[in-house]
């Protein structure tokens, strides 16, 4: 019996092993074997080989190797990658100018391309840049460097592995229930026919509730899990303001991450709104 070749345009399409069953490495009971004598020589098994490289990696593919590459750098600091440990917590690491952060990730809502900010008269903080469209909702985009007063020097950028601005949007609490009211509120209030309006009520929104804000990062790493263990004081080292903010620091790689405090940021920033 002829063995058809997969379709591997079909994205959907399963690999069959054949040379695993029937071919050089099974039974050796497939006919085409009469033709090209190993499996190697086979067109299916070339397609098959072609299917699986061009694949995309699945997580239960990346994981084994990455334990593999960091078991030991893990071992020594407490940061695990694993995700069924109760025990571990979660933050997505950030970089602003030379400061690396990191939020927990129950903060977060998303993680975009930095959008077009559009700044707000007459404002009373530096930290306060203006108003940025996400999902039909405007969300208060707020400069955690101004914020946490980080210096911005010369060489910062130069200090990018990747280079990727972004910009994350977090929340104290609520979620898409209150994402959905923002977008309502932004786009159907038919009192707000102005934009000064809808400016001046996205920002009695965000102070009065846990409506999304927006943070533009110069760079982001990824997501660090880490044990309760793991975190280490705020060295007397790091900056006051930002000192006040943080939880604690992680020695993650190279370099110290400062985990910040969600009750004490969101605070700062309902303040900064004022």
């Amino acid at each position: 019996m002829q063995h058809d070749a997969p379709d591997i345009a079909s994205p959907s399409a399963r690999v069959d092993d054949c040379w695993n069953r029937i071919g050089t490495r099974g039974d050796n009971t497939c006919p085409r074997l009469a033709v090209h004598t190993r499996c190697l020589n086979c067109p299916v098994f070339a397609q098959g080989a072609a299917r699986l490289l061009d694949g995309p990696l699945s997580d239960a593919d990346l994981m084994p190797r990455a334990d593999a590459a960091t078991r030991h750098e893990r071992a020594a600091t407490g940061i695990t990658t694993s995700r069924g440990d109760a025990s571990t917590q979660a933050a997505l690491a950030f970089r602003i100018a030379g400061e690396w952060l990191a939020l927990p990730v129950h903060l977060l809502r998303e993680v975009d391309d930095v959008r077009a900010i559009h700044s707000l008269p007459h404002r009373r903080s530096r930290a306060v840049l203006g108003v940025v469209n996400v999902r039909g909702a405007l969300t208060v985009a707020v400069s955690l460097g101004e914020l946490l007063n980080i210096e911005r020097t010369g060489d910062a950028r130069a200090s990018a592995r990747n280079g990727y601005a972004r910009m994350l949007v977090a929340a104290h609490g609520g979620g898409p229930a209150a994402s959905d009211s923002a977008r309502h509120h932004s786009l159907h209030n038919p009192l707000d026919n102005s934009p000064q309006n809808s400016l001046h009520s996205s920002l009695h929104s965000s102070l009065h509730s846990s409506l999304p804000v927006a943070f533009p990062v110069d760079e982001v790493e990824g997501v660090v899990r880490f044990a309760q263990s793991a975190l280490l004081p705020v060295p007397a080292t790091l900056a006051h303001t930002t000192a006040f903010h943080a939880r604690g620091v992680l020695a993650w790689r190279d370099r110290t991450i400062g985990l910040l405090d969600a009750e004490r940021l969101f605070d700062s920033i309902a303040r900064s709104l004022r």
